[in-house]
């Protein structure tokens, strides 16, 4: 039996979930040339490779089959988004077995049937990442009232927006879980205090949070802080053969020499002998 030691590098599975705008697709966008499945049709106003937006499940499946059939066209393959491709999945089962919806098939069989075939999905996308291309799915997020057995009260909490099956499925397949958020503080305008006076947000600077939190999934094994600005470079180095490009240094404008110039003084007066003195 062979014995494997040390770390082992490979192309990377990420999952980004946020809110709508925040820049996924924009984030995906920045892997080291990458092609987009775009579910939705939001890369139209973007400058990236793309295939014919999926019309159908197995059209889906077919354009990662075509991926894993050519896999030295492209380094990165990105699903835009896990949500709306999961809505041709619940299509297309509800199709096959003649119902009007998931909730029809009773006793939760829809799901179960919805769930192997995501699985399917991610089968697909796993042997891409062994042949060395990343994978990266982006999706949008809901927030859930949360409520644990053992506590007192609920609170909110931002999940994945898919079912209750797909999204523990596609958060247990990914490398990172990145939850990408707009970071806002509350302050107190009036001098009353926060809980009674008045307060306004403020804020609105884009983050991503990569550890879990009771208020968000996220995950990484890359040992990466908590909070990080939602910026590709920041996990490039996760990549293998990727090393983060520093900021733009910039431009120093040379001065030129100046020039010593020495101050003339101004001749000096002759003093005037008093000629009574002299008489004297």
């Amino acid at each position: 039996m062979e014995i494997i030691k040390g770390k082992i590098t490979s192309a990377q599975k990420i999952t980004v979930y946020g809110p709508e705008g925040i820049g996924k697709s924009t984030f995906a966008a920045q892997f080291p040339n990458a092609l987009f499945i775009d579910t939705e049709g939001s890369t139209k106003h973007m400058d990236v490779a793309r295939t014919p937006k999926p019309s159908s499940w197995s059209m889906l499946l077919e354009q990662v089959q075509y991926v894993k059939q050519n896999p030295t066209l492209y380094q990165t393959l990105a699903i835009d988004t896990a949500d709306w491709a999961e809505q041709l999945c619940i299509t297309s089962i509800c199709a096959k077995y003649q119902k009007a919806g998931i909730e029809d098939f009773g006793y939760g069989k829809g799901y179960i049937y919805l769930t192997e075939e995501f699985g399917r999905l991610l089968n697909k996308l796993e042997e891409l990442v062994e042949m060395g291309i990343n994978v990266v799915i982006t999706a949008h997020a809901k927030m859930r009232k949360f409520e644990q057995p053992d506590e007192m009260g609920a609170y909110d909490r931002w999940e994945l927006k898919l079912q209750k099956q797909t999204g523990p499925l596609l958060k247990e397949w990914a490398d990172m879980v990145l939850f990408a958020n707009y970071k806002t503080t509350v302050v107190n305008v009036d001098g009353q205090g926060a809980n009674k006076g008045k307060n306004k947000a403020q804020g609105g600077k884009r983050v991503m949070f990569t550890t879990h939190h009771p208020c968000w999934d996220a995950k990484n094994r890359h040992n990466l802080p908590l909070e990080l600005p939602f910026d590709f470079q920041q996990i490039v180095h996760c990549l293998p053969g990727m090393v983060a490009t520093p900021p733009a240094q910039a431009a120093t404008v040379k001065e030129e020499p100046k020039e010593t110039v020495t101050p003339i003084e101004p001749p000096k007066e002759e003093s005037k002998v008093d000629t009574k003195m002299l008489e004297a």
